[in-house]
């Protein structure tokens, strides 16, 4: 079977049984990213979700509309071409998707933004588990923090090659996402994000020499004040040191 666009396709029936069942989606408005042959959304269907399925490749558009029109399920489908990333998505109460890899960050930060009961979501092992990183550890990073501050994720299970056609050469996790408001409130949600950014960007340096590195992406003038105001501890310490109180403290700094 060939990949589209990054696309393993899930073939595995007891996994894909495994993961319809890790949410209640009976009459529930389900967002599925790239669907593929539709192995998953037959699942989802057969227990009365709503699908809105997204596709960026135009002819698996037309075969999954062409196939379930034939078919009788208790829920129904809506297939939208489209690039997940950018276009304008259709309404949705809850996502299960298995992400195409090379997007998996991308379509997680826009689904957090648009907001969302609980997603359950595929992406390569390794970057499931960079998602669950505690803050203040080595493993933690840019995407750490981001995914933490505006939610909780549960690791469920690993699914090795063999699940999929073609085999990808990676392991893959599947995980479930619980939006909820930052547990430390901050003024300006951009600020935040380009904080974020700009210090794992200078992951290996200090706070302190982060911020002054980071032209392009903060202000200077209010970089250095910043610097400035931090207490020394924040500013000694490197990125992966940090808290998400710490990166709102920063943030929160006018």
């Amino acid at each position: 079977m060939k990949a589209y666009h990054d696309q393993h396709f899930l073939i595995d029936k007891n996994a894909i049984k495994r993961i319809a069942d890790l949410v209640d989606v009976k009459g529930k408005i389900v967002l599925e990213v790239g669907p593929g042959n539709g192995a998953l959304t037959r699942a989802l269907l057969d227990r009365g979700a709503t699908v809105h399925a997204v596709e960026l490749d135009g002819q698996l558009c037309e075969e999954l509309a062409e196939r379930f029109s034939e078919e009788i399920h208790t829920g129904t489908l809506t297939v939208t071409h489209g690039d997940a990333t950018r276009c304008d998505l259709p309404p949705f109460e809850m996502v299960v998707s298995n992400l195409p890899y090379s997007v998996s960050s991308k379509i997680t930060f826009r689904l957090l933004d648009i907001g969302f009961e609980v997603a359950v979501l595929m992406y390569q092992e390794e970057f499931a588990r960079r998602m669950v990183a505690p803050a203040g550890t080595k493993e933690c990073g840019r995407l750490s923090i981001m995914v933490q501050t505006y939610a909780a994720v549960q690791q469920c299970f690993t699914l090795p090659p063999t699940c999929f056609s073609p085999k990808p050469q990676v392991h893959s996790m599947v995980v479930k996402i619980f939006p909820r408001p930052p547990i430390f409130g901050f003024n300006n949600k951009k600020r935040y994000a380009d904080v974020v950014r700009a210090l794992f960007t200078h992951r290996r340096k200090t706070v302190r020499n982060g911020l002054r590195g980071s032209s392009g992406m903060l202000d200077h003038e209010w970089a250095t004040r910043v610097i400035d105001a931090l207490p020394g501890e924040i500013l000694q310490s490197r990125p992966e040191e940090l808290y998400l109180e710490d990166f709102a403290t920063i943030a929160n700094f006018e």
